[in-house]
């Protein structure tokens, strides 16, 4: 393979892919765009994702936890205070109460505080460790791909459609599975009805208690309307900012999702959890929304909606500068920008064919790797130039957090920005953590073989001699980490 072919392979694993690692070059070979294009038409599936519980089942099995837990904390309270009772002598009702046994009486009641706690915390939490193994089969995905560019459009889908695990932590992986994974390289429509349709998503932008006004529910309530999840469709997941639709849309669109909710667990064991339109919440009558008139009565109403939004032009331009933006540079060619734009417009939103025509532009590949990897990226990238492909869970979530891109815990709707501004600040934090995995992996990775093999020499010369001068393998390991190969795109 020639220099050239072997930098353009590079680059392609670096702005595209999950970066290089063992044997990735070779699968990229001398038709980049190629094996690109190719590894898009491979099922975006995670190893034993059969073991992994569904969104309705995890919330169900939290849920059920949590009353465990409060049951078990009340009833060690009741038995505290029977214990106090028996203990204390009986008094006249003219006897006064000293300050002894006020504080008695205190004590009693913090040791019954403490007991129902002690109680309550004997039932494990299952979130975290379901949590977990979502990370885990998450990350070897992306370290065993060949070159990780569907996995990417994953992480990337993933952030615009976001949710919290500080908000919903037992639905956060299987959400990503089964509303993003199953259709990042699908029509837009299908992505949008399926995000905005999960209970994780109504959970996230508190959509669940939201009631029309005149609603039954309103009405015997006195509760309104919760317009954040009308509006974070609208500006974020959809047409983007300066759109031209208005305060009136939001709150038109806002009546059109009252009832979009969740089956309560306790209501139905077999089906809490699960999506369910409640029509005693939804705001009765048509709606209009950018000018259009909506009448449908139930569900399909908010559909109506979101398929429209969802083949807006403005929503192509903002979904294309999103895209470009993230893979590209922070100021992503024009040019670029109204191909994918273009591409979704003709085809109704094939977000695999946008992929495809961002691919297959000279626009993308022509910039310097300038732009600065997230967090997240550069972890796996220097993950996977040393061949490793399991990964322990807790260090990895640990080290994400460590950095400020915690998974899955992004702390808007709006997601992890995608620009260097946001994120060279904590370059010096990577170094921390460049440093402690050099120093775990010192005996098992060569520096140099990662230079000469895994990135076929595309290195820069400064870097290759700061590594062959190094004062140990640790310290060549962490400059070959943290320099400009690995920290950009």
């Amino acid at each position: 393979m020639s220099n050239s072919a072997k930098a353009e392979a590079v680059l392609a694993l670096h702005r595209f892919g999950m970066g290089p690692r063992p044997g990735s070059i070779a699968a990229v070979g001398t038709d980049p765009r190629g094996a690109l294009i190719a590894e898009l038409d491979r099922p975006l599936v995670l190893t034993a994702a059969a073991s992994l519980p569904s969104s309705a089942k995890a919330y169900r099995t939290v849920a059920d936890a949590n009353a465990r837990r409060a049951a078990r904390a009340k009833q060690a309270q009741q038995q505290a205070k029977k214990q106090q009772v028996a203990a204390v002598p009986v008094m006249s009702e003219d006897q006064p109460q000293t300050q002894g046994q006020a504080a008695g009486q205190s004590a009693e009641k913090d040791a019954a505080e403490i007991a129902a706690k002690q109680a309550a915390e004997a039932v494990p939490d299952p979130g975290r460790p379901m949590y977990l193994q979502e990370a885990k089969r998450r990350t070897e995905a992306a370290l065993a791909a060949d070159i990780g560019f569907a996995e990417r459009l994953v992480w990337f889908w993933s952030n615009h459609f976001c949710i919290s695990a500080n908000r919903i932590q037992s639905m956060s992986g299987a959400y990503e599975r089964e509303a993003i994974r199953a259709n990042a390289l699908g029509r837009f429509v299908d992505l949008v009805l399926a995000t905005e349709g999960h209970p994780a998503m109504l959970f996230y932008l508190d959509n669940l208690g939201s009631m029309g006004a005149n609603s039954i529910a309103g009405i015997n309530r006195s509760r309104g309307l919760n317009e954040n999840f009308a509006r974070e469709i609208m500006e974020l997941h959809t047409l983007g900012v300066r759109a031209g639709y208005t305060q009136d849309d939001v709150i038109s669109f806002a009546n059109v999702l009252t009832g979009w909710t969740l089956v309560p667990p306790g209501d139905n064991p077999e089906h809490g959890g699960e999506f369910t339109f409640n029509p005693r919440l939804h705001e009765p009558g048509g709606q209009t929304v950018l000018g259009k008139r909506y009448e449908e009565e139930d569900a399909e109403q908010g559909r109506a909606v979101l398929r429209d939004l969802a083949v807006h032009p403005a929503t192509a331009t903002h979904i294309a500068t999103k895209l470009a933006r993230h893979f590209v540079a922070d100021e992503p060619p024009p040019a670029l920008v109204e191909l994918m734009a273009k591409t979704f417009r003709d085809t109704e939103g094939d977000l695999k064919q946008v992929a495809i025509a961002m691919v297959s532009s000279d626009d993308a590949w022509r910039g310097p790797p300038l732009k600065l990897k997230r967090p997240g990226e550069w972890v796996i990238g220097m993950v996977r130039a040393t061949g490793i492909t399991v990964v322990d869970p807790v260090r990895y979530t640990g080290g994400q957090e460590l950095l400020g891109e915690a998974l899955w815990r992004p702390p808007a709707p709006k997601g992890y920005p995608d620009d260097e501004a946001s994120w060279i600040d904590g370059v010096g934090r990577r170094l921390d953590v460049a440093n402690n995995f050099a120093e775990r992996i010192t005996g098992t990775a060569d520096p140099q073989e990662i230079i000469e093999n895994v990135f076929a020499s595309e290195i820069a010369p400064e870097v290759k001699q700061a590594v062959g001068r190094a004062e140990s393998r640790q310290q060549a390991l962490a400059l070959l980490f943290m320099s400009a190969d690995f920290q950009r795109r």
